[in-house]
């Protein structure tokens, strides 16, 4: 059993979702996503968490060129498969009532985008590492531009141009160092031990940085991120927010810091990197505090959420990195769950204007639990999903600097202040003549959240065996990079 057979079975299913119509699409699509969910708990229940990549497939492709399909699964791209393939039956089920236009082709797109962002997760090899991350934009563009919001022309542009400059100058990184290799080959495992001078590393490193810092985003790339999930249909939001936003967290993980050690060390490149994610963290708090747009408030409380995490990373230590796992998950659940919130606002009294709200409590007490709940694992109260990992991230981001892990952990204060005033804004006071004909949530909207709010006090509680999955791959790759930091030290 190889992981081909997670990347081909979307593939497969998009394909086969085309032939089908109107609601039936997204019955099948749903079928299709839980049967990627189901191979993914086969491939985990196999899984010896250990610092081994397994179910791995290496075939030729062009060989002539060095280039194979290289694919596998470690601890680290474990809980990326599991992100994937938990949140796209979730996503595709807050769809259920709505009717797109173009079923087919809609649930057809989200399907394939997931197989790119697998490939990215598993990729082992640099060409097939790029083609996963073009894939995976393809579709996003469409849904986007298709089933958007009335500026999504405009905004997808920008946000294409944006995401594809820096693809561009990542694959020219990439090339380049495959001119360096001794076996002309785009294999990670010979790019890791490349004699790079510290020169060359260093252009590497913001080859790579540019694309990752976009797809995150980090500041200063972030400007098409707010607008872009506000004019996205929901579903489109939640899969760049919930999953395609990691690639970038990913890619700094696996791909950044482990080519170019030297120059990170040395160069002080991490201090750089560390001081855009907290400028980050500050800026999109402060922006957030004064939105409106319930939707956007969401989109600036993500920014400064993944800033955390790229600064964890920066910090580059044990604690750092499994933090990130861990909060790569949690992030990716409650930001689903949270834009599933506005969705059901949105579609309900058409308006997403938080001061035009108030006391839906009061007619929709089960919709209040579970908006509470994913609230609180946003601002990661302890015992929620949120918790854990960024107390594990500010731990690794203390151990390098006090005062970085100072402001760092302005994102918890600001975060609850603005979301729980966001909370009792919107839910709480007296209903007016809007919001006193709230429906309470049902059906498959009582399912995706229900499920959401098991998986915040769950993890929240127990995180042990997430973070078991991760754990040797993390700590072996930490190690072998802090070797190479000081291999190059007098």
């Amino acid at each position: 059993m190889t992981v081909s057979l997670l990347i081909f079975l979307p593939v497969i299913a998009a394909v086969l979702v085309l032939f089908f119509k109107n609601s039936s699409a997204k019955h099948a699509a749903l079928f299709f996503s839980l049967a990627e969910l189901v191979l993914a708990g086969v491939f985990l229940s196999k899984f010896i968490p250990n610092a081994t990549t397994q179910f791995m497939i290496v075939a030729p492709w062009i060989p002539k060129f060095g280039i194979y399909f290289s694919a596998g699964i470690d601890g680290i791209s474990m809980i990326m498969v599991l992100l994937s393939t938990l949140l796209v039956p979730l996503i595709i089920l807050t769809t259920y009532r709505h009717q797109y236009k173009n079923a087919n082709a809609f649930y057809a797109l989200i399907l394939f985008m997931q197989a790119g962002m697998l490939v990215v997760f598993t990729a082992l090899d640099g060409f097939l590492f790029y083609v996963g991350w073009e894939a995976a934009l393809i579709p996003i563009y469409f849904i986007c531009s298709l089933w958007g919001g009335q500026n999504r022309i405009k905004v997808t542009i920008k946000f294409f141009l944006y995401t594809f400059s820096g693809s561009l100058i990542m694959l020219v990184a990439i090339i380049y160092l495959y001119l360096q290799s001794p076996e002309r080959t785009y294999d990670l495992a010979h790019f890791y031990n490349l004699h790079l001078t510290i020169s060359q590393q260093c252009w590497v490193f913001w080859a790579f940085f540019l694309a990752f810092a976009i797809k995150m985003p980090l500041f200063p790339f972030h400007t098409w991120q707010p607008d872009t999930y506000t004019e996205a249909p929901s579903a489109g939001t939640m899969m760049l927010s919930g999953i395609m936003l990691k690639m970038g967290v990913y890619g700094v993980i696996r791909w950044l810091i482990p080519l170019v050690p030297q120059a990170y060390d040395r160069n002080q490149l991490w201090s750089v990197a560390m001081i855009l994610s907290i400028t980050g963290i500050i800026y999109a708090s402060i922006i957030a505090f004064k939105q409106k747009d319930g939707k956007r408030l969401v989109a600036y409380s993500s920014i400064a959420h993944v800033g955390l995490i790229a600064a964890g990373i920066f910090a580059w230590s044990y604690f750092g990195l499994q933090g990130a796992m861990i909060q790569m998950l949690s992030h990716g659940i409650n930001v689903v769950g949270m834009f599933f919130i506005w969705e059901i606002i949105s579609s309900r009294l058409n308006t997403r204007q938080i001061s035009e709200l108030g006391g839906i409590a009061k007619v929709a007490p089960k919709f209040a639990i579970a908006f509470l709940i994913i609230t609180l694992g946003t601002v990661a109260l302890p015992l929620t999903n949120g918790f854990i990992g960024e107390f594990l991230l500010l731990a690794g981001i203390f151990s390098i600097n006090l005062w970085m892990a100072v402001f760092a952990g302005l994102t918890m204060i600001f975060g609850a202040v603005y979301m729980l005033r966001m909370y009792k804004s919107v839910m709480q006071g007296e209903t007016n003549a809007l919001t006193a004909v709230f429906a309470d949530i049902s059906g498959s909207e009582k399912l995706v959240l229900g499920i959401i709010c098991a998986l915040i006090i769950l993890i929240g509680i127990y995180p042990q065996p997430i973070l078991h999955i991760s754990d040797a791959a993390v700590k072996q790759l930490v190690e072998q990079t802090t070797m190479k930091f000081n291999e190059a030290k007098p």
